[in-house]
Protein backbone atom coordinates (compact mmCIF):
# COMPACT_ATOMS: atom_id res chain seq x y z
CA UNK A 1 0.00 0.00 0.00
CA UNK A 2 1.42 3.48 -0.37
CA UNK A 3 0.28 6.83 0.55
CA UNK A 4 -1.92 8.08 -1.73
CA UNK A 5 -4.00 5.13 -1.89
CA UNK A 6 -4.02 4.55 2.03
CA UNK A 7 -5.35 8.18 2.19
CA UNK A 8 -8.09 7.62 -0.32
CA UNK A 9 -8.99 4.58 2.30
CA UNK A 10 -9.10 7.22 5.02
CA UNK A 11 -10.72 9.65 3.04
CA UNK A 12 -14.41 10.51 4.39
CA UNK A 13 -14.26 8.74 7.57
CA UNK A 14 -15.57 10.37 10.87
CA UNK A 15 -13.95 11.56 13.81
CA UNK A 16 -13.73 8.31 16.28
CA UNK A 17 -13.43 5.57 13.21
CA UNK A 18 -10.05 7.25 11.45
CA UNK A 19 -8.37 3.87 10.84
CA UNK A 20 -9.06 0.12 11.24
CA UNK A 21 -6.59 -1.68 13.39
CA UNK A 22 -6.26 -3.68 9.96
CA UNK A 23 -5.48 -0.25 8.30
CA UNK A 24 -2.83 0.39 11.28
CA UNK A 25 -0.85 -2.51 10.63
CA UNK A 26 -0.73 -2.37 6.79
CA UNK A 27 0.68 1.15 6.86
CA UNK A 28 2.96 0.10 9.59
CA UNK A 29 4.16 -3.00 7.45
CA UNK A 30 4.12 -0.13 4.47
CA UNK A 31 6.89 2.27 6.70
CA UNK A 32 4.09 4.95 6.18
CA UNK A 33 2.32 7.34 8.79
CA UNK A 34 -0.58 8.32 9.28
CA UNK A 35 -1.48 11.91 11.06
CA UNK A 36 -4.84 12.97 12.14
CA UNK A 37 -6.33 15.51 14.79
CA UNK A 38 -8.46 14.13 17.59
CA UNK A 39 -10.43 16.61 20.42
CA UNK A 40 -9.33 19.83 20.59
CA UNK A 41 -5.47 18.81 22.28
CA UNK A 42 -4.23 15.65 20.38
CA UNK A 43 -2.14 14.67 17.18
CA UNK A 44 -3.08 11.17 16.48
CA UNK A 45 0.09 9.09 14.80
CA UNK A 46 -0.53 5.64 13.43
CA UNK A 47 1.06 2.94 11.31
CA UNK A 48 5.03 2.71 11.79
CA UNK A 49 4.89 5.30 14.46
CA UNK A 50 2.32 4.64 17.24
CA UNK A 51 1.59 7.96 19.48
CA UNK A 52 -0.26 10.76 20.25
CA UNK A 53 1.10 13.91 20.85
CA UNK A 54 -0.76 17.25 22.76
CA UNK A 55 -0.70 20.23 20.48
CA UNK A 56 -3.24 22.38 22.20
CA UNK A 57 -3.86 25.20 20.25
CA UNK A 58 -1.54 23.69 17.78
CA UNK A 59 2.12 22.24 17.84
CA UNK A 60 4.92 20.65 16.35
CA UNK A 61 6.19 16.81 16.15
CA UNK A 62 9.80 16.07 14.39
CA UNK A 63 10.71 12.88 11.79
CA UNK A 64 13.68 11.12 11.04
CA UNK A 65 13.59 8.25 8.79
CA UNK A 66 13.83 5.86 11.59
CA UNK A 67 10.52 7.33 12.75
CA UNK A 68 9.44 9.91 15.67
CA UNK A 69 12.19 12.54 17.57
CA UNK A 70 11.76 12.06 20.85
CA UNK A 71 13.75 13.96 23.24
CA UNK A 72 16.02 12.18 25.66
CA UNK A 73 16.96 15.30 28.12
CA UNK A 74 15.05 16.62 31.15
CA UNK A 75 15.33 20.12 29.86
CA UNK A 76 12.65 21.06 27.06
CA UNK A 77 15.44 23.38 25.95
CA UNK A 78 17.81 20.99 25.23
CA UNK A 79 20.66 22.48 23.37
CA UNK A 80 21.45 18.56 22.04
CA UNK A 81 17.65 18.14 20.88
CA UNK A 82 17.53 21.45 19.57
CA UNK A 83 20.53 20.34 17.09
CA UNK A 84 18.40 16.89 16.13
CA UNK A 85 14.87 18.94 15.40
CA UNK A 86 17.22 21.53 13.05
CA UNK A 87 18.26 17.79 11.18
CA UNK A 88 14.50 16.18 10.79
CA UNK A 89 11.45 17.07 8.94
CA UNK A 90 8.84 18.76 10.45
CA UNK A 91 5.16 18.14 10.91
CA UNK A 92 3.47 21.37 12.11
CA UNK A 93 -0.14 20.93 13.45
CA UNK A 94 -1.88 23.61 13.21
CA UNK A 95 -5.26 24.70 15.04
CA UNK A 96 -9.03 26.46 13.50
CA UNK A 97 -7.57 27.22 9.76
CA UNK A 98 -8.81 26.87 6.47
CA UNK A 99 -12.47 25.62 7.45
CA UNK A 100 -10.77 22.68 9.85
CA UNK A 101 -10.03 22.14 13.32
CA UNK A 102 -6.82 20.35 12.35
CA UNK A 103 -5.20 20.70 9.52
CA UNK A 104 -1.28 19.21 9.36
CA UNK A 105 1.63 20.41 7.40
CA UNK A 106 4.67 18.94 6.48
CA UNK A 107 7.54 19.74 3.47
CA UNK A 108 7.82 15.91 2.20
CA UNK A 109 5.69 13.91 -0.54
CA UNK A 110 2.81 13.34 1.20
CA UNK A 111 -1.08 12.42 0.47
CA UNK A 112 -3.72 14.11 2.56
CA UNK A 113 -7.35 13.25 3.50
CA UNK A 114 -10.55 14.81 5.46
CA UNK A 115 -11.80 13.24 8.97
CA UNK A 116 -15.39 14.31 8.85
CA UNK A 117 -17.53 15.29 12.33
CA UNK A 118 -21.00 15.19 11.96
CA UNK A 119 -20.96 15.64 8.48
CA UNK A 120 -18.74 18.69 8.76
CA UNK A 121 -15.31 18.83 7.65
CA UNK A 122 -12.85 18.20 10.92
CA UNK A 123 -9.81 17.56 10.29
CA UNK A 124 -6.94 17.22 6.50
CA UNK A 125 -4.64 14.70 8.00
CA UNK A 126 -1.92 13.49 6.67
CA UNK A 127 -0.07 10.35 5.64
CA UNK A 128 3.79 10.21 4.18
CA UNK A 129 6.60 7.77 4.06
CA UNK A 130 9.23 7.91 6.58
CA UNK A 131 11.92 6.76 3.33
CA UNK A 132 11.03 10.24 1.84
CA UNK A 133 12.85 11.93 4.85
CA UNK A 134 16.43 12.88 3.91
CA UNK A 135 18.69 13.43 6.97
CA UNK A 136 20.49 16.47 6.50
CA UNK A 137 24.42 16.57 7.72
Amino acid sequence: MNKKELATKLNGRESGNEISTTEEESAKNSGLVVIFGYSDDNMEIRGVVNEEIGTYNGGEAYFTNQGLLENDCDNEDCPHFEKLKEKSTKVEALWDTDGYSWIYKINIPHATFEIMEDGEKYCRGIVFSLADIKEEE
